[in-house]
């Protein structure tokens, strides 16, 4: 099979490394990286749940970010497989997710600690390391990495 005909049935391998169309930031604490996924969510943050990721180089500076998904006014899917494969696309070594409780809620679910573990793990396996978890709201936000839940 060429890689033509795999590309048309296969369109993540259209994804380029395109490091220089990103903002640039340095991501030293939380509020760095709070203030960066304010930077690129919609005005959506208090209607319905998103998960965005932004990955970093050695450095800890931005290389990327990815909207992992949109889901309902409760909740959304964050696919671990589609995160580690982003970060392996750009050639993250870490990386940090978030998403927001449009509920005002900063409290973790159960759900959120779970699947945070699950993904630190997995992408441990590669070397890829993960940095934060931040929950955001429309006032404030809440650091899994700051309250000790890494």
């Amino acid at each position: 099979m060429t890689m033509t005909k795999y590309k048309s049935q296969c369109p993540e391998l259209k994804v380029e490394l395109k490091r220089d169309q990103i903002k640039k930031a340095k991501i030293a604490n939380s509020q760095n990286s709070a203030d960066f996924f304010r930077e690129i969510w919609d005005d959506s943050i208090g209607i319905y749940e998103s998960f965005f990721v932004i990955y970093l180089n050695a450095s800890n500076t931005t290389i990327g970010w990815y909207k992992v998904s949109q889901g309902g006014l409760q909740g959304t899917v964050a696919d671990p497989r589609l995160i580690v494969k982003k970060a392996l696309d750009v050639l993250a070594t870490s990386f940090i997710m978030c998403h927001n409780h449009p509920s005002g809620n900063l409290t973790p679910s159960e759900a959120d600690k779970v699947i945070t573990k699950k993904i630190k793990e997995g992408a441990g396996f590669l070397d890829i390391k993960l940095l934060d978890h931040i929950i955001l709201t429309e006032e404030s936000y809440y650091s899994f990495a700051d309250e000790g839940q890494l």
